[in-house]
């Protein structure tokens, strides 16, 4: 896994700051209040922090925007780093806030003086999020992380408990996004699972389900997406019981198409190599099952991943096939590229038959549709029930993750007909991520509280975000943890 900056909470001396190396931050207010660390170094640097408050560029400065004065005199930082902030903020400034230095920082070593600030746990997160790269592949492969974080506190001991389940979070995050971002030749399905099987060292139990055990179960539609690879098709079940024996548990289940040709209904050259991600909800689940586990939570989640290939050849699924699904559904393929539901819906029947659980949450990186409407900045969301709905979108919110709820109904539903099947794959152009969810909410039983969550846009993006760098966002993995920790952990 790529490297997480170490980062650690250490006792708050503002007068010993003279020998300090790497990299120093100082908090400054808006205003241009400085905390006794600031007066500090101000003396230190014989008052340049005093001449850049009183300049035009910072009246300008906004919360959260770093200053970086280079070499400072009287001091042996290489610079020293004022942090726009408030005595107050909110966790999501602090957590933008904490990415804008690990940015500048560029993982370089670094001393925040962070005195009393009551969100110092959520800077620190955003600097462990923000604090990425993916160079597995590049030659040297020597990190550009070199360095770690010492954040000073007053009350440094509980600022460190409170960031321990944080950086559990973090963890999650950083796995999600290698996920994502390696090649398909070397993300192969195998391989994928022999990943997730390694979590049974933090305390997962793992249990890889190979393409006889996935015929014998009825899992035709899943098994038909990946007829045309060499790669063995798999389904991976990652349970973790934190809570109560016998507790039903939280179904968490992936997409993991670790290429997507579109089969037989072949993608435009342009763009293909962008499908080394449509892994990415199987990913986020992943992640979350690692957050779990690393923080402790005291609930009973099973994450369940359905590993294939998409490709082409004599032996693949073609448009006009009908295949019987593990519920004894038939679905008409109308477009082989509209494989992840078909991937889908056997693993979510699945999960429901053998677990039968308190609620279930689907993630995939479905549709193209989805980023038309709501671009790179919102998952879409879609529920069969308000109470789940409405939780993860809080969630989602707290952990600034963007999400936005989308509507299902009937006359969506009407558009998967077919004339020889029970049901086609597609319902046409029109609301195309509706159909999409639509056609899964079939395999939903009545009872099951479920939500679908199309990640195709904020799974990987081609810019960066404030808490990651262009590629893997690792979308979810915070989210989906604060809904287990607020509606489903025991006391």
């Amino acid at each position: 896994m790529s490297r997480l900056i170490p980062i650690r909470f250490a006792e708050y001396d503002p007068k010993e700051l003279k020998d300090i190396a790497g990299r120093l931050v100082v908090l400054v207010t808006p205003e241009g209040t400085m905390d006794q660390a600031a007066r500090s170094a101000n003396r230190l640097s014989k008052g340049a922090l005093a001449r850049l408050i009183a300049s035009d560029g910072f009246s300008k400065a906004k919360t959260g925007q770093v200053i970086s004065l280079a070499w400072p005199a009287g001091m042996q930082v290489e610079a020293l780093d004022v942090l726009v902030m408030p005595r107050r903020v909110t966790p999501v400034e602090a957590r933008k806030a904490g990415a804008a230095l690990a940015k500048a920082s560029a993982g370089k070593s670094t001393t925040v003086m962070a005195g009393s600030m009551p969100k110092a746990a959520d800077l620190a997160l955003g600097m462990a999020l923000r604090t990425y790269t993916f160079e597995a592949h590049k030659t040297p492969s020597e990190s550009k992380i070199d360095g770690q974080v010492v954040i000073a506190h007053k009350a440094h001991e509980e600022m460190a408990a409170k960031f321990a389940p944080m950086l559990a979070v973090a963890e999650g995050v950083h796995m999600t996004r290698d996920l994502v971002n390696e090649p398909a030749n070397v993300l192969t399905t195998s391989e994928f699972a022999n990943r997730l099987v390694e979590m049974e060292s933090i305390g997962l139990k793992v249990e890889v389900l190979d393409e006889a055990q996935l015929a014998e179960l009825g899992m035709r539609t899943l098994l038909c997406v990946g007829q045309g690879s060499d790669s063995p098709s798999k389904v991976v079940v990652m349970q973790w019981n934190g809570g109560p024996e016998g507790e039903a548990p939280v179904a968490l289940v992936g997409k993991g198409v670790v290429f997507d040709t579109g089969g037989i209904s072949l993608k435009p050259a342009g763009g293909m190599e962008d499908m080394t991600m449509d892994m990415g909800g199987a990913g986020v689940v992943a992640g979350t099952m690692r957050t779990l586990a690393m923080r402790g939570a005291k609930a009973n989640v099973v994450g369940l991943v359905g590993l294939v290939e998409n490709m082409p050849s004599g032996n693949a699924t073609r448009p006009g096939d009908v295949v019987k699904s593990m519920k004894g559904d038939t679905v008409e393929v109308i477009n082989t590229d509209a494989e992840g539901r078909l991937v889908l819906c056997d693993v979510m029947w699945y999960a429901q038959e053998r677990f039968k659980p308190e609620a279930m949450i689907d993630l995939a990186t479905l549709t193209g549709a989805i980023i038309v409407g709501l671009g790179h900045e919102n998952a879409g969301v879609f529920s069969n029930n308000d109470a789940l709905c409405n939780a993860f979108l809080k969630a989602a919110s707290a952990e600034d993750e963007g999400a936005w709820r989308m509507p299902l109904g009937k006359g969506y539903d009407d558009l998967l007909k077919s004339r020889i099947a029970d049901m086609k794959n597609i319902g046409g152009r029109a609301a195309g991520s509706v159909t999409a969810a639509q056609f899964l909410q079939r395999f939903v039983k009545d009872d099951t509280p479920w939500i679908h969550l199309d990640i195709a846009g904020v799974a990987s993006v081609k810019s960066e975000t404030p808490y990651a760098p262009k590629g893997a966002t690792g979308w979810g993995v915070a989210a989906l943890s604060r809904l287990i920790q607020d509606g489903f952990e025991t006391e």
